[in-house]
């Protein structure tokens, strides 16, 4: 019988504990044990019988936001709800969907995940936050379809973040990643880690609820009988 030396998960254990201490020292905000492992009171937020995680990492350009209408709507209304996550670093990262105007202007949010306007300009404001038919370009180049299709810019209002919570969604960002992301801001040259992060969390956008760890709320999510589907 092989043996497994139990070290190698010590190892891991005190590098994550040793990066939590880490953002602490920056003076980002980290979750306890503790307040992981309670919090779960999203779960109630989340209404009707067919209840599905849409992981949802990146921004994709909002294409999981519209998954999230596609899957919202094939249900009677007030049967079916959704929670879905923001989270990631790096350009791709969603996490810029969690947060308000004023956070786009102030770091050049738009700039950063590539995403522009018509007329070629960054977006200084959270376009996710505000579609318009007029955005339905966005969708559009990430899909690869025309973005003169009438229906996709009919349909980019209904999947708004506040059109999608209105319809039964809970949207969760990772404070995990949010501390990562402030580190990234600072070496962007956005400001101090520790300013940036105060910056942020008084800016969630209302209803979006900052949870300790996306995987734990995927976990917790599956034990609550949710369906996972992954964006």
């Amino acid at each position: 019988m092989r043996s497994v030396h139990p070290s190698p998960r010590r190892g891991f254990l005190a590098r994550m504990f040793g990066a939590a201490a880490a953002l602490t020292t920056a003076g980002v905000a980290v979750p306890s044990r503790a307040e992981a492992q309670a919090d779960t009171g999203w779960i109630t937020e989340v209404p009707g019988k067919a209840r599905c995680f849409f992981d949802c990492p990146q921004h994709a350009n909002g294409v999981g936001l519209l998954h999230i209408l596609n899957y919202l709507g094939a249900y009677p209304a007030g049967q079916a709800g959704v929670a879905s996550s923001f989270y990631g670093v790096g350009p791709a990262s969603s996490l810029a969907l969690g947060f308000s105007d004023a956070m786009w202007a102030r770091y050049g949010l738009g700039e950063l995940l590539g995403l522009k306007d018509a007329a070629g300009k960054p977006y200084t404001r959270n376009v996710f936050a505000s579609l318009t038919k007029d955005e339905a370009h966005i969708v559009a180049a990430r899909m690869g379809i025309p973005a003169t299709i009438a229906m996709l810019g009919q349909a980019a209002p209904a999947f708004s973040i506040p059109s999608l919570q209105k319809m039964g969604t809970k949207f969760l960002i990772c404070n995990n990643a949010l501390g990562l992301w402030t580190l990234e801001l600072e070496a962007r040259g956005k400001g101090a880690a520790a300013a940036i992060d105060k910056d942020l969390r008084a800016n969630v956008l209302p209803g979006v609820t900052i949870v300790p760890a996306m995987v734990q709320a995927i976990e917790q999510a599956h034990a609550a009988g949710f369906s996972y589907n992954r964006q």
